[in-house]
């Protein structure tokens, strides 16, 4: 099936030699390119300072992400519009290992996702992207945005939180404990933040509202410091050691440095003692991590093909996945997958080719460089109010409220456990179990659409009738094992005739082993009743399943036909031979 190519296909920079080999890229193109590249990484910016500070890491990590994992993304990836870097989705991830094992262990963990999604990719298997429910996903990026906005609350309203405890329990304990403590020009600063995003979202500008929210709560946050009403800002809350010794404010203004993964900083400020038992406690968060950056990827490059009508590569968006995430971390780059909001502005604002995404990374850098500086203005409710918006829109939350309203409630179980377990506890508990309780309902839906009719008398099957003695069954469905037990106990109970039985089988596309096992019970009933069994009409896959098992014909007992009329005939038959032995 040549269009569902791309569900298999590997190759590396696919994206990139598609745009630039199989198709003509002219100057207007790349002049396409830059002027998307270019206000990308403007809106990059602060994004990805904002998501490093709530992944619990200093915000120029968050910079290396979109510098160093957003250029190789694009480069070795296999979506022509998307755009990688840091994500709102990861936070909930990331905050825990950040807090447990500092930044060398939030990079050693990247690092082992990166070989995850190689190897997913050398699998092929981003096609099974397709098979991830919709109540299991809007389940958990909905528990995501609200674990995001609980992260967020000691900075909207200023509250004088260190850090917040690990157990959600714990964190809404502190959080009420100290709700009477908030800090009035913090919370002016976040809701002025958050009602230009909304005001300026709603105007349609092509202009994203972060850039006038940020401008306008930076000078805000001046002024309300120059009338000794201060805000935390990036600059008062972070700092860096000078070449003469000294502290700067906010972050350093230099480039991204080749540095051991496991040599940076752990939680105490010390290089972490590394062993088995650690990469063993860290194995379980590197294979979410590479989950969910896979499941954000790809639904990202699928919403992206629905809106230019062009196919990405799944497998190959893994490879780069991985790629970039295994690179990065040795610059100081968090975990980065591709983000939504900003590939979506990418292919609005008129990008061409995955060019478009490596020079958003070169903006970021150029930023990193230039206005670090500027950057140290930014007041910290803002940011905090910025990712607010962010969680809002990855909720979904028109979407899920449509599920809620219109699916089935087997969905609506499977939605409401995940996102009540992703926010109780983490989305690697959440997507398991979600998954689980999606296949074993899905099961369940499968095994009641079997179903077994007596079809003796009908004229449509049995126009003459069956013999004397004989029932006729039609089963219709899959034979597996959630199945199976139940439609040959009901026809063992009900339905077997006196002298024999034919089953009709023309509506059974699957036997399983379990329903190999379910069938071989029933002839040992019908053998120990002296009721022959007959088997007609079968399709493909059960009858190989049959000879697989070496199950034969038996005289008297079993017997397998290819229509249904050479079994009614030679039942029939069997009738007469045991009227004429009886005279």
């Amino acid at each position: 099936m040549p269009h569902r190519n791309y569900l298999f296909s590997l190759r590396f920079a696919h994206a990139l030699r598609t745009t630039l080999g199989a198709e003509s890229y002219t100057r207007q193109r790349f002049f396409q390119d830059l002027l998307a590249g270019t206000t990308v990484g403007i809106i990059a910016i602060p994004l990805a300072m904002a998501l490093a500070v709530a992944s619990g890491v200093e915000p120029q990590y968050g910079l290396y992400t979109a510098i160093i994992a957003g250029f190789i993304i694009a480069l070795s990836g296999g979506s022509r519009y998307s755009v990688s870097g840091p994500t709102a989705a990861f936070v909930v991830i990331l905050y825990p290992i950040a807090q447990n094992y500092g930044l060398s262990g939030l990079l050693v963990a990247t690092v082992m996702s990166g070989v995850i999604l190689i190897v997913m990719a050398l699998l092929r298997l981003g096609r099974y992207i397709q098979y991830i429910p919709e109540s299991v996903v809007l389940g958990f990026t909905g528990g995501i945005a609200v674990v995001i906005v609980i992260l967020q609350i000691k900075d909207l309203f200023g509250l004088p939180v260190a850090a917040l405890p690990e157990s959600f329990f714990e964190k809404m304990e502190l959080l009420i404990e100290m709700a009477p403590q908030v800090h009035w020009p913090s919370l002016a600063i976040s809701s002025l933040t958050l009602g230009i995003m909304i005001v300026w979202s709603l105007s349609k500008s092509r202009i994203p509202a972060q850039l006038p929210a940020m401008v306008i709560a930076s000078f805000a946050g001046i002024a309300l410091t120059y009338y000794d009403m201060p805000v935390d800002t990036i600059g008062s809350r972070f700092s860096y050691m000078l070449p003469d010794g000294g502290v700067g404010e906010g972050i350093a203004p230099v480039l991204p440095h080749f540095e051991w993964p496991w040599q940076r900083v752990g939680v105490d400020g010390n290089a972490p003692v590394w062993g088995w038992s650690t990469i063993q406690a860290l194995l379980p968060s590197a294979l979410a991590i590479a989950m969910l950056g896979a499941i954000e990827s790809l639904l990202c490059a699928v919403v992206l093909d629905g809106m230019s009508g062009k196919r990405h590569s799944a497998n190959s968006e893994l490879l780069g996945q991985g790629i970039g995430n295994i690179v990065a971390p040795f610059f100081g780059g968090i975990t980065a997958t591709a983000a939504l909001a900003r590939s979506a502005t990418n292919f609005r604002a008129g990008a061409y080719s995955p060019i478009a995404a490596m020079i958003h990374s070169v903006m970021v850098l150029l930023g990193l460089v230039a206005l670090s500086r500027l950057l140290s203005y930014l007041p910290m409710p803002a940011m905090a109010s910025l990712l607010l918006f962010v969680a809002w829109r990855m909720s979904e939350a028109p979407k899920a409220l449509h599920l809620l309203k219109t699916a089935p409630p087997s969905d609506i179980a499977i939605f409401l456990t995940c996102f009540v377990l992703t926010v109780m506890f983490d989305m690697v508990v959440a997507i398991g179990t979600g998954m689980v309780l999606a296949s074993l309902l899905f099961m369940k839906e499968i095994a009641d659409m079997t179903r077994v009719s007596d079809v003796s008398s009908s004229k449509r099957f049995v126009p003459e009738g069956a013999p004397e003695g004989w029932s006729v069954i039609k089963i219709s469905g899959p034979l597996f094992f959630a199945a199976a037990d139940r439609v040959f106990g009901e026809i063992a109970a009900e339905h077997l005739g006196e002298r024999g039985t034919i089953l009709y089988l023309d509506g059974v596309p699957v036997l399983d082993a379990g329903g190999l096992s379910a069938l071989e019970r029933l002839m040992q009933k019908c053998a120990e009743r002296k009721s022959f069994l007959m088997l007609a009409d079968l399709q493909f896959q059960p009858l190989k399943t049959l000879a697989h098992a070496g199950i034969e014909p038996r005289a008297g007992e079993f017997a397998v036909y290819s229509t249904l009329a050479d079994a009614l005939e030679a039942a029939g038959q069997s009738a007469v031979n045991d009227e004429s032995a009886l005279a």
